[in-house]
């Protein structure tokens, strides 16, 4: 599976992914880099599909990436519900402009 690395090494990707998918669900909604943005999209993906299966095992898949419990029983109760009837596709990513600081091309990535 190819996948951007992110200028880190693989704990550290893995943490700033964890982070960010955190984040992500708790506002439903956050701006970050493009790459970023399209790493933590498939993965949101991957969260949203445990999610709606519900069961013990795919709520401790997902309590394993993400690292708040009220975060994931969000993720359950309320975000889950929402996709029952969509095969996939959870998420957008709007581009924005480059940030100031570096010029990094900016996006929002955010629940459909």
């Amino acid at each position: 599976m190819a996948y951007r690395k992110l200028g880190r090494d693989s704990s550290a990707r893995k943490a700033l992914l964890r982070s960010i998918l955190t984040s992500f669900f708790a506002k439903e909604r956050i701006e970050t880099t493009e790459a970023k943005a399209k790493e933590a999209s498939s993965l949101a993906d991957k969260m949203i599909t445990l999610a709606k299966r519900g069961d013990l095992n795919a709520r401790r898949q997902v309590l394993s990436f993400i690292m708040d419990e009220e975060v994931t029983t969000k993720l359950f109760d309320t975000i889950a519900p929402k996709y029952a009837d969509r095969q996939g596709g959870y998420t957008r990513i709007y581009k924005l402009g480059p940030r100031r600081g570096d010029a990094a091309p900016m996006a929002i990535l955010e629940l459909v």
